[in-house]
């Protein structure tokens, strides 16, 4: 059913999106996998690309060929350059984009890529053959092959939401955490760990008074 894939992604996030463009760009053939494809770089909780430490990694991405920056481009809503009271080397750009462009325009440029190529479903395990990985296995029992698997599931992994003094699995809110694998790669001789990310209240646009608010143009410095 599948061919031999020189590269396999798991994950269809920011890091996915551009693991994939990166070894598509190098000639090689890649299948990126993601639970959702309705999903395909998402922008969860703060929708903007850069700020500080993170603005210089998106300018190192767009000079080594990845899309992030063109993407940025193309569905930026106001642009500013952070710090600008202090040195140059502090100087950060931080662009916020409008959510549901930013993941159309990513989603459009990856299927127009002629060596990318899409499944949608849960990556449980990996294909273990004499101590090497040769693929992954899905949710449904498939085997597909490859000659490398990266691996960007992110928050997905073994992934656990608190609110308040609640606990249940979720890779995002009202999204599934992804499990298999962590076990898999602990009895592989990996080691694991959680990292915490924190998400801001949403706000009802309603409840404010934009009259009190200070505008803040497109391109500010």
């Amino acid at each position: 059913m599948f061919p031999k894939y020189n590269v396999i992604v798991v994950g269809a996030g920011h890091a996915g999106c551009e693991a994939a463009v990166a070894a598509a760009n190098m000639g090689s053939k890649v299948l990126l996998v993601t639970m959702n494809m309705n999903t395909i770089a998402q922008m969860s909780c703060n929708p903007a690309m850069g700020g500080v430490a993170k603005g210089q990694i998106v300018r190192e991405i767009d000079a080594l060929g990845g899309y992030s920056g063109i993407v940025t481009d193309h569905s930026m809503v106001q642009f500013r350059m952070l710090n600008m009271s202090k040195g140059p080397a502090m100087w950060s750009p931080r662009a916020q984009n409008d959510r549901m462009m930013f993941a159309a325009k990513w989603r459009q440029m990856l299927e127009s890529h002629p060596n990318i190529d899409f499944w949608q479903e849960t990556v449980p395990g990996l294909l273990i053959k004499n101590g090497a990985c040769k693929g992954i296995v899905t949710s449904l029992g498939l085997e597909i092959e490859s000659d490398s698997v990266v691996l960007t599931n992110g928050t997905f992994l073994n992934g656990l939401i608190h609110i308040g003094e609640k606990q249940f699995g979720g890779g995002r809110a009202g999204e599934k955490a992804a499990t298999g694998i962590t076990d898999q790669l602990i009895e592989l001789g990996f080691e694991a760990g959680r990292m915490k990310t924190g998400t801001p209240p949403r706000i009802d646009g309603r409840s404010l008074d934009y009259t009190k608010m200070e505008i803040q143009p497109e391109m500010t410095k």
